[in-house]
């Protein structure tokens, strides 16, 4: 690793708008993960009596109001900065914790299923912008492999921590939920401004004549600020299928790795758990060394075997039933996905434009939850029509299917380099 970029790297991670990013994202996703995994399903069914059906829309509610509105929070960074956008969203997600803490009316908790998506929105295309911004593209693969790592330790562990609390009354997990999102709350009030942002990013203040466009229409101001970020961008058109499967590949088996272990392995909880704990050790563990081999050595290599041995491993864990087989199986699983998240992220990273990055990222995060939410769909139908390992299978093939895209993807840029 170079000097610069060993320095970067340190700048980065002792920078302290990234901590706050990360604490932010930290404690929403322990939230966020404490309500969606442990609290709302339980609480709707055994509470409000809804049926499976009723709980699987509600909580869809979540995911398609998160998505819906990345891509134009997205935008909206690049001109009112973080502060206002992340402190919109923290104060929705915490009245949605309030909502559920204090009445047991179905609408409303439906309603709170929906603020929830909508109030986490801003957390992906704030967190990732700021902190890119500040990382430049010498410590992008490190500053993705934190970002991560702060994602998944708090979406973990808010399930695991929160389930502690809830034997016999939700009302010690609200408590610490609601002191979590003041916390929350306050880090968030201390983001930069417009100003402080765009200093962030390297960005000038608007000229007055720019600030006179604003005075046009709304469809040709659009239409010119899509020309100018399509104009701008330095991927290839090959990069949107590749997000769209990515994330794919991961919805096929997020609604069924919980029915697969319990039905067909015959996990008990405390043996799911472990299992799901070696696999996610060796993705957390994994991702800061990569991503600053990442920096160091580029995406390619590390995608090259993260795709292949992620398509293989999830293939053998759809037809495997011997539990001594399953351990590694899933140790493999996590290492690829070490492989796979800090080196793919940092490719994106390269394409986005450093004028438009909020916008930009928005619409990638939109592009990539939708192949998140069409796989979740299509997850159950397949296990009904075509057995418990379909899944598991079409996710494989997915993943060797993006393996290839990444070829000409990786191709196409050094041709363009050269």
């Amino acid at each position: 690793m170079s000097i610069s970029t060993a320095i970067t790297g340190r700048r980065v991670l002792t920078s302290p708008f990234v901590i706050q990013l990360l604490i932010i994202m930290f404690f929403v996703e322990f939230v966020k993960g404490a309500l969606m995994v442990s609290i709302l399903p339980v609480y709707m069914g055994t509470v409000l009596g809804l049926s499976a059906y009723a709980i699987g829309w509600a909580l869809a509610l979540q995911y398609i109001g998160d998505n819906a509105f990345r891509s134009p929070l997205g935008w909206i960074i690049d001109r009112v900065g973080y502060r206002t956008v992340m402190l919109t969203g923290v104060l929705l997600t915490f009245a949605a914790v309030v909502i559920v803490a204090v009445t047991d009316d179905m609408p409303w908790i439906i309603c709170a299923c929906l603020l929830i998506g909508v109030g986490t929105s801003p957390l992906w295309p704030c967190v990732i912008t700021g902190a890119t911004a500040v990382a430049g593209s010498e410590a992008s693969g490190t500053i993705m492999s934190v970002v991560y790592m702060a994602w998944l330790t708090g979406v973990g562990a808010g399930p695991i921590v929160i389930n502690f609390f809830i034997s016999h009354t939700y009302e010690s997990a609200f408590k610490i939920l609601i002191v979590l999102m003041v916390i929350s709350t306050l880090v968030t009030i201390f983001l930069p401004g417009r100003k402080q942002s765009r200093a962030i990013e390297g960005k000038v203040e608007p000229s007055a004549k720019r600030q006179g466009q604003h005075d046009r229409p709304m469809l040709e101001r659009i239409r010119t600020y899509l020309a100018k970020v399509s104009s701008s961008m330095h991927a290839s058109k090959l990069l949107y299928p590749a997000m769209f499967m990515q994330n794919f590949s991961l919805g096929l088996l997020v609604p069924v790795l919980t029915l697969y272990a319990r039905t067909v392995l015959h996990l008990k909880p405390e043996q799911y758990s472990m299992y799901m704990l070696a696999g996610g050790a060796f993705t957390v563990l994994g991702l800061i060394p990569v991503g600053k081999a990442v920096d160091k050595f580029g995406t390619r290599w590390f995608l090259h075997f993260g795709f292949p041995a992620a398509a293989i491993s999830l293939t053998l864990l759809g037809y495997t039933r011997d539990l001594l087989l399953v351990l590694p199986i899933v140790a493999l699983v996590g290492l690829s996905y070490a492989l796979i998240i800090p080196s793919w992220n940092a490719l994106i990273a390269e394409a986005i434009p450093k004028e438009e990055r909020g916008a930009v990222w928005g619409f990638f995060l939109t592009i990539e939850g939708a192949g998140m939410v069409l796989g979740s769909i299509l997850s159950g139908k397949m296990w009904d029509t075509y057995g418990p390992h379909s899944p598991f299978l079409f996710s494989g093939v997915v993943l060797i299917t993006l393996f290839v895209l990444h070829l000409f993807i990786t191709r196409k840029s050094a041709v363009m380099v050269r």
